[in-house]
């Protein structure tokens, strides 16, 4: 009889810390998923700043004005423009 319980014990604790192996082994994981994913959501924040700030820039019709005639080569009616080749 006591061999048995010996047996039935050993086993429900081996069988405990397997289940206590692989609860660790989830939470490493999960802790690891944490650690990028707040990494990225620290780059995503920057983005959006960085969007932010040329959302503001860009609402401001001198700025806008400015982007226009320096890269598409917007100008208004009447003025002449004169491109400098090097």
């Amino acid at each position: 009889m006591k061999k048995v319980l010996a047996v039935v014990l050993a086993i429900v604790i081996t069988y405990l810390a397997v289940q206590v192996y692989f609860i660790f082994k989830e939470r490493s994981q999960l802790r690891e998923k944490v650690t990028n994913l707040s990494g990225r959501l620290d780059d995503l924040l920057k983005e959006n700043e960085r969007i932010q700030s040329e959302i503001s820039y860009y609402s401001k019709w001198e700025n806008l004005e400015k982007e226009l005639r320096s890269r598409l080569n917007y100008k208004k009616i009447g003025e002449k423009m004169m491109i400098i080749v090097p």
